[in-house]
């Protein structure tokens, strides 16, 4: 088991006071069998009010309305979280599944369809041709194999780099330019497995990576494949390999564009635009609390 504190903290500074319009924030780590919460803290301002819901993903959204104008918007997120997922490679995947090519079972078949449908169908033959260096018709593989040489091949034929511009790029895009920003990567590994029929979805959240100097860290974005007896294991194609407890998963989707941690927009004027500072730092919790 791991203990992490997350912290995350943005902030705009405007030239001039502006009103905001209602935010979406997605800071709050997905529970389940493996991660629990065990402390949070969100603190916003100008004067606000915190709405939570869950979306059509289950993923914790928090809409914030503000009270009144500001030239600066303060965004910190402290969450202390428990991971147990220390043998990623523990699991099962049922028996006509083990091997590359299988179907899924009817009664799963509705809910997979927007996990197999491909985000970037002009991109299908640039696709199409990458595949086959893993995977040719009439060929049976295992299918754990079949992911993991996926995955490490993009690590090591992509080379990372960090990118500022909202949203990604296309897997045609990456494959022929041959760099990525980990959203980039993922979102490659989720084309790719969506061509050979799997269902895949997008997670942004967080990696802990041990020895990373204070305020340092980043968020970060991976893939989860459906595996049939197994659920959905967690790759990540920027280290080529399988998610463990030093990820924290915050929201998934079937779109890798429409998970940022913050959405907005605000009314009034302004001659220059806003200065963006984001501060990541992600610890591990060694004594008892």
């Amino acid at each position: 088991m791991r203990r992490l504190r997350i912290r995350h903290t943005t902030s705009y500074q405007y030239p001039n006071e502006v009103m905001f319009l209602p935010h979406k924030l997605l800071f709050r780590p997905r529970e389940g069998h493996y991660v629990r919460i065990k402390n949070s803290l969100l603190t916003i301002e100008p004067k606000n009010q915190v709405r939570w819901h869950r979306d059509i993903s289950d993923n914790s959204v928090a809409v914030v309305t503000f009270e009144k104008p500001s030239d600066k918007l303060y965004i910190s997120s402290e969450v202390i979280i428990e991971n147990r997922d220390d043998a990623p490679l523990d699991f099962l995947i049922e028996k006509h599944a083990v091997h590359f090519p299988f179907e899924h079972a009817a009664v799963e078949l509705n809910d997979l369809i927007p996990y197999q449908a491909s985000t970037f169908p002009d991109d299908s033959k640039a696709i199409e041709d990458w595949i086959h260096q893993f995977w040719k018709v009439g060929q049976k593989i295992e299918t754990y194999v079949l992911l993991d040489n996926i995955n490490k091949a993009i690590k090591n034929q992509i080379v990372y780099k960090v990118r500022e511009e909202a949203g990604v790029q296309s897997p045609l895009v990456t494959l022929t330019k041959k760099t990525g920003s980990c959203r980039d990567m993922a979102t490659l590994f989720i084309e790719t497995c969506r061509a050979l029929g799997m269902g895949a979805r997008f997670i942004s959240g967080y990696q802990y990576v041990k020895g990373l100097p204070i305020e340092s860290g980043s968020t970060h974005a991976w893939s989860e494949i459906y595996l049939p007896g197994a659920g959905w294991k967690g790759f990540d194609s920027t280290s080529g390999k399988v998610v463990d407890s030093s990820y924290i998963p915050i929201a998934v989707s079937s779109n890798p564009e429409t998970v940022p941690p913050i959405s907005g927009a605000f009314s009034g004027f302004i001659d220059e635009p806003p200065v963006m500072t984001v501060v990541v730092d992600i610890v591990e919790i060694t004594e008892s609390f």
